[in-house]
């Protein structure tokens, strides 16, 4: 691990990690509950869990993680949950990439470290919604921030179920002050935007990204709140939808929403891009594709 901060880098990875293990258990017991839906007489779906390795360009370790995916469960069709931890030198793209977003001292001493949870979660059931949750830290000689969010992608909306995700959010992020959760929810609806199509991958969450404010406790607390929130968010939404029987024509109208989702993360996901950039496991870093998509 490279040096500074040696301390809160590994609070935040201890912290992404327990957050996943949360979210691992919360969603399996989802697959072992008696009443899981319209496939409950299938076999309740577990995760397969696998450690994920960066390798450097000279062929040195990079650090690593831990790639936990759920395929073709009761509940969920496809579900991963990944952890990570890696650290090394920004090679050129992602360096002028850094430059530009003004991460001081990049040009000086590339060397980064970064950590955080990714989260995407494609449903078996069309009234079900997917979701989408990613926190992180990085950290540089120079600076340090953290990002990420939370983003709800029903592929048919009910407004009861966006009310509720999108009011969970707010309580949480109220208690950093009135402005937080309009700021970030403004922010989510301009990134998760897919400008080839000229519409929203779904109905939104919140989203920040370099995220420093010189307080790093007060930046931390924000980003385990975000985390914090996804259960409480999501949950209800599925045992509030998961019963409900679906046709041929709902399954084809998730397929087709689904390639909106794989667009958007191929072409525009600066995760995705920075993932495949910088060395880590493909599979990990392509997790969030789903397992079936359509396009008309």
């Amino acid at each position: 691990m490279t040096e500074g901060m040696t301390d809160e880098k590994r609070r935040a990875a201890d912290w992404f990690r327990q957050l996943r293990d949360e979210i691992v258990a919360a969603f399996e017991g989802l697959e072992t509950a008696h009443d899981a839906g319209p496939l409950s007489d299938a076999a309740p779906g577990r995760f397969e869990v696998r450690e994920t390795t960066r390798t450097a360009e000279d062929g040195s370790d990079a650090g690593g993680g831990l790639m936990s995916v759920m395929r073709g469960g009761r509940v969920f069709e496809k579900v991963g949950v990944n952890v990570s931890e890696v650290y090394g030198t920004l090679g050129p793209k992602a360096q002028e990439a850094m430059a530009a977003r003004g991460v001081p001292g990049i040009a000086d001493d590339p060397t980064f470290w970064a950590s955080g949870i990714s989260l995407v979660a494609h449903m078996q059931n069309p009234h079900v919604p997917a979701v989408h949750m990613n926190t992180r830290m990085f950290w540089t000689p120079g600076a340090w921030w953290f990002g990420g969010g939370s983003d709800l992608n029903p592929c048919i909306e009910y407004d009861d179920d966006t009310a509720h995700f999108h009011a969970t959010q707010k309580a949480y992020l109220d208690r950093h002050g009135p402005d937080v959760y309009p700021r970030l929810k403004a922010w989510a609806d301009e990134y998760f935007y897919i400008p080839h199509r000229g519409r929203a991958r779904g109905v939104g969450g919140v989203f920040m990204d370099d995220q420093n404010s010189g307080d790093w406790e007060a930046d931390f607390t924000l980003t385990r709140d975000i985390g914090r929130a996804f259960l409480p968010a999501f949950l209800p939404l599925v045992e509030a939808r998961r019963r409900q029987p679906w046709s041929e024509a709902e399954r084809d109208v998730q397929l087709i929403h689904r390639g909106l989702y794989a667009e958007y993360n191929l072409v525009y996901d600066r995760g995705t891009k920075f993932g495949l950039a910088t060395g880590h496991d493909p599979d990990a870093v392509l997790m969030s594709l789903p397992p079936l998509a359509k396009w008309v």
